[in-house]
Order: C-alpha cells, then sequence, then structure tokens
C-alpha cells in the first residue's frame, strides 16, 4: 500500500506543472500545439481516477494517444496504461493535434466514470538524466547538462526561425489585404461620384424637358 502511495505522489510531483482535464469512456479531447519542424516533442500523462482506492482493480485502465500534423495526417496512434510518456518529432511546421482517448471496457470499474487526465508537453528538451551516477563520475553530469543546454538552444533557434516564417506570411497577408482594401476604396468612390453624375445629368435634363431653366 505504501509502495502504490509512494508512486501516485512520484506522478503528481513529475505532472505538478502540467495540466489536466477530465474525460469520460470512450471520449476524446484534443490539444493544439505549435511546433516548429524537426522539434523532438515529449510528454508525460497520468490517468486518475475519481476513486483512487480502486486503482489497483483496473488493470484496463488506459488511453491511446494520437497526433496529426498540420495536415491532419496521422503521425502518431499508441495505446497506454494509466501512465506513461510519448515522444515525436514533428515533420512539418504547423498546428499539431494531441488527442486522447479513454481505453476504459466493460471489465473496468470506471468505465462509467469520468476519469482525470494529468499531462505535462514538453518541447524540443532533452531532460537530464535523473540516474547519472555523479558520485561515480562527474564527467556524465557535465555531459548531460551540455545535452540539454544544447537541445535548449536548437529549440529556441527552431522556434525563433518558425516565428519569423510565420511573421512574414502574415506581413504578406497584410500587405495584400491593405492594397485589395485600398483598390475596393477607390472603386466605391469612382462607382459614387458616377452615380453623382449622372444623377445630375438625368436631373438637368429633366429640368430641360420640363421647361424649367
Amino acid at each position: 500500500m505504501s509502495l502504490q502511495v509512494g508512486f501516485l505522489l512520484q506522478c503528481y510531483l513529475m505532472l505538478a506543472a502540467g495540466m489536466y482535464f477530465y474525460l469520460g469512456e470512450k471520449e476524446q479531447k484534443c490539444i493544439i500545439e505549435e511546433i516548429p519542424e524537426d522539434t523532438l516533442v515529449s510528454g508525460n500523462f497520468f490517468l486518475e481516477p475519481l476513486d483512487v482506492r480502486s486503482f489497483s482493480h483496473s488493470p484496463h485502465l488506459g488511453v491511446t494517444i494520437t497526433v496529426r500534423d498540420p495536415s491532419y495526417e496521422l503521425q502518431m496512434s499508441k495505446r497506454y496504461g494509466a501512465f506513461g510518456k510519448f515522444t515525436f518529432t514533428a515533420h512539418a511546421s504547423g498546428q499539431h493535434y494531441l488527442c486522447f482517448q479513454t481505453n476504459s471496457t466493460r471489465f473496468s470499474v470506471f468505465a462509467a466514470e469520468r476519469l482525470k487526465l494529468h499531462l505535462d508537453v514538453q518541447m524540443g528538451e532533452h531532460s537530464i538524466d535523473p540516474n547519472v551516477d555523479r558520485t561515480k563520475d562527474n564527467l556524465q553530469t557535465l555531459e548531460s547538462n551540455l545535452q540539454h543546454l544544447i537541445s535548449q538552444m536548437t529549440y529556441i533557434t527552431s522556434q525563433q526561425e518558425y516565428n519569423r516564417e510565420k511573421e512574414e506570411l502574415f506581413r504578406e497577408i497584410s500587405e495584400e489585404t491593405n492594397s485589395k482594401v485600398l483598390w475596393w476604396a477607390v472603386i466605391q468612390t469612382f462607382i459614387l461620384l458616377s452615380v453623382g453624375f449622372w444623377q445630375m445629368k438625368r436631373l438637368k435634363d429633366f429640368f430641360i424637358a420640363k421647361k424649367l431653366v
């Protein structure tokens, strides 16, 4: 019992900085992440039943994780247990859809209940290995830290490049829109002036026909 409680506390501490949402039986929920191309994405999750005391009686409790790229093409689909870690690499820049669906079955005591999914998603990061034996060799710790910093710098660089591409695209769209708005205003002004001159001519012709001028 104490081991189970300790495991649950460890999962909570691991995902304390993430997000959570609720899932019903066979219910699917998705989140959208803006991810640059060639970015490594990793996520830790933990599926929490409403009644934690019955956790050990639900071997079928789990979640299916599906990832789709900006073109909505399937990039990853895998079934996990009640907790775990998933990773994938973005093949294109843009919005990626991360979808989660419970695997509850009729054998699960939680099939009719809502479950709480804790989620922590990290992009472009290789976490520092906690199993490095610092007492054996400090070089391993330095190497792990260096790899972590390099990964962070690579992710920041790709994120900045992706943001520049988005800004360039937004600027082009804005300039094109402003140009269209300007031409539309010119056309509207021309139409109004033409209608005004036509109305004045018609009114003048009417006065001449009625010999009022």
